[in-house]
């Protein structure tokens, strides 16, 4: 029972995440201080600083704000968008077509 919680919960927030992602503004982490440990602590910027923030002006086509927060904001969303597929099809009780579906 807790395991089938824990699918739904799981693959439920997955799904929905980008739609409420999509409907906040652009610049609604553009604002206030860094969570990062290493920028908190080290005062030193890690390859994940800025993801979340060009992530956000990705998803609404600002590509140029994107690649000036972090660059590998270009590589995280297109791997991003299979496994949110692949939620999709696990709710369903489906397992995804192709090599994907064999991938993943």
């Amino acid at each position: 029972m807790l395991r089938k919680i824990v699918f739904y919960t799981r693959n439920w927030i997955t799904i929905i995440a980008p739609f409420i992602l999509l409907f906040l503004p652009a610049n609604y982490f553009d604002e206030g201080q860094s969570i990062c440990l290493s920028k908190m602590l080290a005062n030193i910027e890690c390859y994940a600083c800025g993801l979340t923030k060009g992530v956000m002006h990705f998803i609404h086509f600002e590509f140029e704000k994107a690649w000036e927060y972090n660059k590998l904001t270009f590589i995280v969303v297109p791997l991003l968008f299979p496994l949110w597929l692949k939620s999709v099809y696990e709710v369903r009780g489906k397992q995804m077509p192709g090599i994907l579906g064999k991938l993943t």
